[in-house]
């Protein structure tokens, strides 16, 4: 089955691929299928986000799509950034990019001591198989922020997000999937498909 994964972000499409491709889907991203269709991110939780995302595309293209909403939720700055992960640094006149973000939370934590360093990554997962068919589920992943960037893999908070092992940057792609919120999450829809056959 053909399913297009509501990002244009590659890093995000390989995750995806590595753990619902062994189940016979077809992934592809948004950004080969429908690059042009735009979806604001305004729900108060990543689960609205990303039903608001699969629904979308999925009433525009006719064709099954699953998407995520995840994020940052750190435990010192009230479970910020949360739904605003991606674009935490906007109001800084820096624009959403995975660097600006990185420093703005670095700036925010800088007198917050390693032990109050808490947070975790959340993802919220939501696959249009058809009208009206929805299959959702959420996972997480706890761990800490450090206090500089390390590992050169991942994307947006990868560097700073610190679990047994390392940073999400610096551990094997494999590694991470099998720890990570979306990694979790997955697995979950995983389960959850299977017991649809």
């Amino acid at each position: 089955m053909k399913v297009i994964v509501a990002t244009k972000n590659q890093h995000k499409l390989t995750e995806f691929s590595r753990i619902l491709g062994p189940l016979g889907y077809q992934l592809v991203s948004q950004g080969e299928v429908c690059p042009d269709i735009e979806v604001e991110e305004d729900g108060d939780t990543f689960l609205e986000n990303a039903r608001k995302k699969a629904v979308e595309i999925f009433r525009r293209t006719g064709i099954p799509t699953i998407a995520d909403d995840s994020g940052l939720c750190v435990d010192a700055l009230g479970g910020a950034p949360g739904v605003h992960s991606a674009r935490y640094a906007d109001d800084e006149g820096e624009g959403h990019n995975d660097a600006a973000n990185n420093r703005k939370l670095l700036r925010e934590l800088k007198d917050v001591p390693a032990e109050q360093r808490t947070a975790r990554f959340v993802s919220a997962i939501s696959f249009v198989l058809g009208e009206g068919d929805v299959v959702e589920c959420e996972g997480t992943c706890e761990g800490t922020i450090g206090f500089q960037s390390l590992g050169d893999n991942g994307f947006g908070y990868d560097p700073l997000f610190l679990v047994e092992g390392g940073s999400f940057a610096s551990i094997p792609g494999e590694e991470k999937d099998r720890i990570s919120h979306r990694g979790n999450a997955l697995r979950k829809l995983q389960v959850l498909l299977e017991e649809r056959k």
